[in-house]
């Protein structure tokens, strides 16, 4: 019972571990999709993409990938609309 407590465990670890670097290889594309999508374009959803491409940028540097994906997606989402 304590190796599969055990085997668990470092399973749930790993897991954790290795979510945080897969989020932060996503961040930067998902702000030059946005900034790439939003291009030359002067309308207030533009503006407000490219808002949010900053704020994921910044919250990229922060470490915080988590929040920066989430940031960049409603950025796209605005894009598409």
């Amino acid at each position: 019972m304590h190796r599969f407590i055990l085997a668990s465990a470092v399973i749930s670890l790993s897991t954790v571990l290795l979510a945080g670097p897969a989020l932060a290889f996503q961040c930067p594309k998902l702000v030059a999709q946005i900034n790439n999508e939003a291009g030359n374009r002067l309308d207030a959803a533009a503006n407000a993409a490219k808002d949010k491409a900053a704020q994921a940028g910044k919250l990229h540097s922060e470490g915080k990938h988590a929040d920066s994906v989430k940031a960049a997606q409603e950025g796209l989402a605005m894009l598409q609309k």
